[in-house]
């Protein structure tokens, strides 16, 4: 009994002054990690650990209180921080964390000045202090899509943060408008909107609202910029300045879901951190004092913030982070209060025996699912996925010259008041400014059935008319879809109001309303299932393949699109069905996808070559001019110009523009009626127009619509606008001259209306249909280069950023591959280290060891240089100390872009006509012949057309063979099958719902082949665009940050691609020469990726 006694008082005492019970929340102190980690502490044999209790905390004088060495405290919800100080005072034990501090974490202005004098990044932010709810601040400005604070500008999105934050243990049901909900306001131009951000409440921990657009006004709030994150947070959690353990999680702004375990946990998993981020986390326990914490830290182009700083936090469910916290602590104790004692770890840690056995959940692996199998040693490595957008209204065009003073001054109101300067209206404010004024303008009563007023006159009104419709079909007025470009034509000088010399003043402006090209409901259901078929067949495992790579951050995942709003929310909608989300597309849209115009947008670059494919090819067809045919040209038809037009093109052009008018003239009657309907009514308001903007949500036919006789996607007035304007410009009936570019729009109105209005029975439509299909079968593709050597010329130049980013993606992803590999195998060859050592340098091999794989995976120390790498993208690496999966070095590179249909045909020429370039031309097509053929009978790649590239590795190759790494290229034609197709009962079906099926994929190459990287590269490289003369992307005014790349990016590539420096590998050299020759810049290399 004595020698227990002695025993006990040789122990270091440990006070555990917590609360016992928390409101609502459950006790952290007697949580499984608290109680896995002090039972830790007591197996060392040389701690006493005493829990102090409710009663004695918040009843008993602080004098009776137990007598520690070491102290345990933390504030939570009614404990009495005051007195747990004066103890500390009094007794002077160590405490973990310090008390006082603990105070700052609640206000989260305190925790940003402190963050920013320590020298921690965090967003740009801003305050906005109210000393009562709903005070109005003259230093406080909301727009439609920003606020300003104190000059400060911060553009949607952006995130409103109440400034008192609740406790991080301390769980609450928010209600609506609660003040410690974290809200983000998305911009118009993606749909505007909000998301509420909250405690989790079952499997929810966000909700969107897509009509709050105003800010609140209730209380004080912080305004901070939004960070895209590529949809993943993480979590950081220190023991101490020297250990730091990392999770990523999905974020709530997605989708609201919380992703759960089997055991109804959140799933997370162990992420590693850069050097820089650990220097954080150092920064972190120093500017606060709490050697046991959490932050949140956010990665976004290469570069970390911290935004919020919860006190006392463990992380739950990891066994070796027990481990590893419990010799942290138990060295901090010993060091502060028994020094004598060595903290050497012993060989076997003492809990050791009885550790529960975690199971672990692995990966199939699997070869080429479509062209064959190379054996089970192949394992896929990327992604590549170049997708076309799905199903969407027809695209409109409205054009007229205005003299009107009202349309005149608002010209002059969003231009700055230059005479001169043109104008773009494009905000919710800007277009309802121009539907007031339009409606002013808009005759009552059509001109003409009751006045003499000129064609012309009639005309216009027509135009304006046409205006007000397309306007009023606004709904929230979300500028993805509607703009209005006002630029002057004609001036005049007029006295200045002040009487102080002349002014210009602008008497006439050319006003282009374009609008149209909105995605439909079937095209957002297309995208959501192409999006699930590429996660249960792209990748490896059964159905659950991708996910589990994703949610085990093994999956690199980047989302780009072009600027047209169409193509946004097929990229959306898509990553929605790929990584199982749910709810608006808006926040999948802002959090997941990057814009980058200038690789997926535009035609500019080949305008001269496109304008002389169409004049020869209006000649080949007016003509009625037959191609010549040598028996070459008999075995390859693709290769004669103009191949794929019908031999009678000319003589089917007039049956196209009568069955056109036929059309029309059934069109323009509907309208009438709905017009004398609207005259009629007293109000303008009485027969609802169509609402766009509610139609982007949903994801079935508008049933009532159908019901009533409606057109779906715009009212009678908008379809006989567009029919007529077909109508006009297919054939000048004075000039007796036809307008082949007007076909493909003729052939895209039919097929529009036959799949979405074929309740409308419009007569003669199904035969305009096929009159005009056949044309467009050939026109559409002439359009991008009239034979096979122009094709290629075209496609290089509208496809040439994208081919050099594809190139950049293949060779990033090969460079890590070999490095994992060689990491690997050195790892193998030193796998004799005893078990115990690693035990004994718990936190410096680790660190060691981490810092390698970052180093493996081309992000270097040098990856958080402020001044270098401030554009890098999010990494995220499974650390796989801690990792619960067979096989953690596995990593998956996806990169999927979205775009229209022009960069579909150029990048697919460039694929299957490359092979002649003159450099080139003693080497075969990348494409096969029988691929060549089915593509020349293909004609049109239709909505949610795709080409895909995987990249697999030949892990029984050697690393310098040009075979470890294979190319499989395949695509579909998408969704091509005609809306008159009768044969196909699942395409009958799915008709019902105004949809149609996407053609599964086909394969490029002849089964059995073995297209290898090198040869890819070398096919490939004359076309692409080289790092040097990438131009800088522009960045969308007041969106900074938001979908934009700076040109720090681009500038660094110049170093890095290889292809301009060195022979193309046709020797037989190995690729890994110029990797190790360009190993100063491997860090900077996949700043784009």
């Amino acid at each position: 009994m004595v020698g227990e006694e002695d025993g006990m008082k040789n122990k270091v005492r440990i006070g555990v002054c917590v609360m016992e019970k928390k409101v609502k929340s459950g006790s952290e102190a007697f949580s499984g990690p608290m109680l896995q980690i002090l039972e830790r502490l007591e197996a060392f044999g040389e701690f006493e650990i005493v829990h102090f209790g409710d009663k004695v905390i918040l009843e008993e004088p602080i004098q009776s209180w137990p007598i520690c060495q070491c102290l345990i405290a933390f504030h939570s919800s009614g404990y009495p921080l005051e007195r747990a100080e004066a103890y500390a005072a009094l007794r002077k034990p160590f405490l973990v964390n310090e008390l006082g501090q603990q105070r700052l974490l609640h206000d989260r202005r305190k925790v940003y000045e402190r963050l920013e004098f320590y020298g921690i990044p965090v967003p740009r932010y801003a305050l906005v202090n109210r000393e009562s709810p709903n005070e109005e601040l003259d230093y406080f400005i909301e727009e439609e899509d920003f606020v300003e604070v104190h000059g400060n500008r911060f553009w949607k999105p952006f995130v409103e943060k109440p400034i008192d934050e609740m406790p991080a243990n301390f769980c609450v049901l928010f209600s609506e408008g609660d003040d410690h909900s974290i809200m983000i306001y998305y911009p118009s131009s993606a749909g505007g909107g909000m998301k509420e951000l909250f405690r989790k409440i079952g499997n929810r921990s966000s909700e969107f609202r897509p009509d709050v657009r105003r800010v609140r006004r209730e209380g004080s709030y912080i305004y901070e910029e939004f960070m895209p994150t590529g949809g993943t947070d993480v979590k950081v959690y220190t023991v101490g300045p020297e250990y730091a353990h990392a999770e990523a999680r999905k974020s709530p702004v997605v989708d609201g879901v919380v992703m759960r375990n089997p055991d109804g946990k959140e799933v997370r998993y162990p992420v590693l951190l850069t050097p820089a981020e650990k220097q954080m986390a150092r920064e972190v326990f120093s500017a606060f004092g709490q050697a046991v914490c959490g932050f949140d830290l956010l990665r976004c182009d290469g570069r970390s913030y911290v935004c919020d700083v919860n006190g006392w936090s463990f992380v739950k469910n990891s066994h070796k982070y027990y481990d590893d916290a419990a010799c942290v602590l138990r060295k901090m104790f010993l060091d502060a209060k028994a020094p004598h004692l060595s903290s050497t770890l012993p060989p076997t840690l003492p809990w050791k025996v009885n550790e529960p056995v975690q199971q672990s959940e692995g990966l199939t692996r699997q070869g080429s699912g479509i062209i064959g199998t190379f054996g089970q040693s192949e394992e896929l490595r990327c992604v590549i996925a170049i997708t076309r957008h799905g199903d969407r209204t027809p695209k409109q065009k409205v054009k007229l010259k205005v003299t009107e003073e009202k349309l005149l001054n608002l010209m002059l109101k969003y231009n700055g008041g230059r005479p001169r300067a043109e104008t773009k209206l494009k905000s919710a404010i800007q277009l309802q400014d121009l539907l007031d004024a339009t409606r002013i303008l808009v005759p009552r009563v059509r001109p003409g059935r009751e006045s003499d007023s000129e064609a012309e006159d009639i005309e216009h009104a027509e135009k304006l008319r046409q205006v007000k419709a397309v306007l009023e079909e606004g709904g929230h007025f979300s500028g993805i879809y509607r703009k209005v470009q006002l630029k002057p034509l004609k001036w005049v000088k007029v006295q200045k109001a002040n009487g102080e010399g002349e002014e210009e003043r602008p008497t006439e402006a050319l006003m282009v309303l374009k609008y149209g090209g909105v995605l439909t409901h079937a095209g957002r259901k297309q995208a959501e299932e192409l999006g699930r078929y590429f996660r249960n067949n792209m990748y490896p495992g059964e159905g659950t393949g991708l996910l589990r790579l994703h949610s085990t951050y093994r999956h690199d995942l980047k989302i780009y699109s072009s600027d047209e709003g169409r193509v946004q929310m097929s990229a959306a909608a898509f990553a929605k069905g790929l990584l199982d989300l749910e709810g608006q597309l808006t926040p999948i849209l802002v959090s997941l996808v990057s814009k980058d115009s200038s690789m997926l947008d535009g035609l500019d670059n080949a305008s001269i070559e496109i304008k002389e494919a169409k004049a020869r090819l209006n000649e080949i067809i007016t003509s009625g001019s037959k191609s010549v045919h040598n028996n070459s040209s008999r075995e390859k038809p693709w290769m004669v110009d103009g191949a794929g037009l019908p031999p009678n093109a000319s003589e089917v052009l007039p049956k196209l523009v009568k069955l056109t008018k036929k059309v029309t003239e059934q069109v323009r009657l509907l309208a009438i009626d709905e017009d004398e309907e609207l005259a009629e009514s007293s109000s303008y308001d009485v027969i609802l127009p169509y609402d766009q903007a509610k139609a982007l949500g949903k994801t079935h036919i508008d049933v009532d619509r159908i019901a009533a006789g409606l057109p779906c996607g715009e009212g009678f007035l908008l379809m006989f606008a567009r029919w007529r304007k077909l109508e006009r410009d297919l054939y000048n009936e004075r000039k007796e001259r036809f307008d082949i570019t007007q076909i493909p729009d003729v052939y895209d109105s039919c097929k529009y209306d036959l799949l979405h209005n074929a309740h409308l029975n419009l007569e003669g439509l199904d035969e305009l249909f096929k009159v005009a299909q056949l044309l467009a079968d050939g026109v559409i593709p002439n359009e991008y280069g009239i034979n096979a050597k122009q094709k290629l010329k075209i496609g290089s130049k509208i496809a040439r950023r994208l081919l050099g980013k594809i190139l950049i993606d293949l060779r990033n992803t090969r460079e890590e591959a070999i490095s994992v590999a060689e990491l690997k195998s050195n790892q193998d060859n030193n796998i004799a280290v005893p078990a115990a050592k690693e035990e004994t340098d718990y936190h410096s091999k680790a660190y060691g060891k981490i810092d390698g794989t970052r180093r493996a995976s081309f992000t270097s120390d040098m990856s958080m240089d402020q001044d270098e790498d401030d554009d890098k993208e999010p990494k995220y690496r499974l650390d796989p100390k801690y990792a619960n999966v067979k096989t953690p070095e596995r990593h998956v590179r996806t990169r999927l872009y979205f775009t229209s249909e022009s960069h579909i045909h150029s990048l697919m020429n460039v694929l299957r006509y490359c092979n002649l370039d003159e450099s080139l031309q003693e080497e075969p097509s990348l494409v096969c012949d029988n691929a060549l053929d089915r593509l020349y009978r293909t004609k049109e790649l239709d909505y949610m057309s795709y080409i895909v590239f995987r990249l697999f590795e030949n892990t029984e190759v050697a690393l310098e063979d040009p075979k470890r790494f294979r190319i499989e290229m395949t695509f579909s034609r998408g969704a091509d099958l005609s809306p008159l197709e009768s044969n196909d009962s699942e395409a009958a079906s799915l008709h019902q719902e105004h949809t149609l099926p996407i053609m599964g994929p086909e394969r490029l190459q002849d089964v059995g082949s073995y297209l290898t990287l090198e040869m890819m590269e070398k096919m490939i490289r004359p076309f692409a665009m080289p790092a040097e003369d990438f131009p800088p992307p522009s960045i969308p005014q007041g969106f900074s940050g938001y979908f934009s790349k700076s040109a720090a990016v681009l500038e660094r590539l110049v170093n890095l691609w290889p292809f301009h420096k060195h022979s193309s590998n046709s020797n037989g050299s190995s690729p890994r020469k110029s990797r190790s020759e360009n190993h100063k810049n491997q860090a900077e290399e996949t700043s784009y990726t």
